[in-house]
């Protein structure tokens, strides 16, 4: 790793699964979920103040809405979040014939199109692959794309749109599809990264202006950043956590990667030794730049 960069706890957010990061750059904000401290919270760098609205459920992601405040994926539904009144109202549920699922990561495309999958909501205790993979458009409309799923993690498309990055993190691998930017449909998935010994498990990534993926590894104390095309791991940026859950470039020129972590699960003697379990991090020096999120359309 170069010696330029620098790993910092920017946020002691204490949080017991933090996840989905998104940079809100009109605000100059960052958004995130703790998914079992069934809160999103909302983060101001320059001034440090945090805001914060209760879920009431398991909270797997959180994205702005162009017609304004966010939705959300609480419990299995896709809710819409006013964060001016603290109130939610759902707008479309899934697996409705699975209660014991709940709705995991969730990303919004270059068209305003949700991508969300789901998952058990203890994966593989009882049985694998419950869950699976959806899309919001506009109107509302929810379409699975795929099933069989065990954890439904990360997603990014390329920068051409054209190929959709996906990871079902049980799997040990990143994928990718061919996107159909009109339609939303995928198909042809390869694998283009395996995690390698003492990487843990594939979580949350997002993608630079270069094309690369950076994917937080859960259990592995790391984000590495990969190139698709070729399949090479191109950096390891290690963290003082081993909860790696997921990032995002942000700042005011998007050459800050925030990563977020979680607490839950850690053994007493784990958590001395880790004492900024759940905090936000910010990794500066990386010498390259992300891109801005998308808002949903509906």
């Amino acid at each position: 790793m170069m010696s330029s960069v620098k790993v910092e706890s920017v946020l002691k957010a204490s949080a017991l699964i933090g996840e989905g990061p998104v940079w809100e750059e009109s605000a100059q904000t960052l958004l995130f979920v703790d998914i079992m401290g069934q809160k999103i919270h909302r983060w101001s760098p320059n001034t440090n103040q945090i805001q914060s609205v209760e879920t009431g459920d398991t909270v797997g992601f959180a994205v702005p809405r162009r017609s304004g405040g966010y939705v959300a994926g609480v419990g299995r539904s896709i809710v819409a979040v006013d964060w001016s009144t603290q109130t939610m109202s759902s707008l479309a549920e899934v697996d409705e014939d699975k209660p014991s699922n709940r709705l995991n990561d969730g990303k919004v495309d270059p068209f305003g199109r949700l991508l969300a999958g789901t998952m058990e909501v203890r994966p593989a205790e009882v049985q694998r692959q419950q869950g699976s993979l959806f899309s919001v458009t506009s109107d509302l409309t929810v379409t699975k794309h795929l099933d069989k799923v065990d954890i439904s993690n990360g997603m990014d498309w390329s920068l051409d749109q054209r190929t959709f990055y996906y990871i079902d993190s049980l799997s040990l691998t990143v994928d990718a599809f061919d996107y159909d930017s009109h339609t939303g449909q995928i198909g042809n998935r390869r694998v283009v990264y395996r995690m390698e010994e003492g990487e843990g498990l594939p979580d949350g990534m997002t993608l630079d202006v270069k094309g690369h993926l950076w994917v937080a590894c859960f259990n592995g104390g790391r984000v590495i950043n990969i190139d698709p095309a070729t399949g090479v791991r191109l950096q390891t940026v290690p963290l003082p956590v081993m909860k790696t859950t997921s990032c995002c470039f942000g700042g005011p020129d998007y050459s800050d990667l925030y990563v977020t972590s979680a607490s839950l699960g850690l053994s007493q003697s784990e958590r001395r030794l880790q004492p900024l379990a759940g905090d936000i991090f910010r990794v500066t020096g990386l010498g390259v730049k992300g891109c801005a999120s998308n808002s949903f359309s509906g």
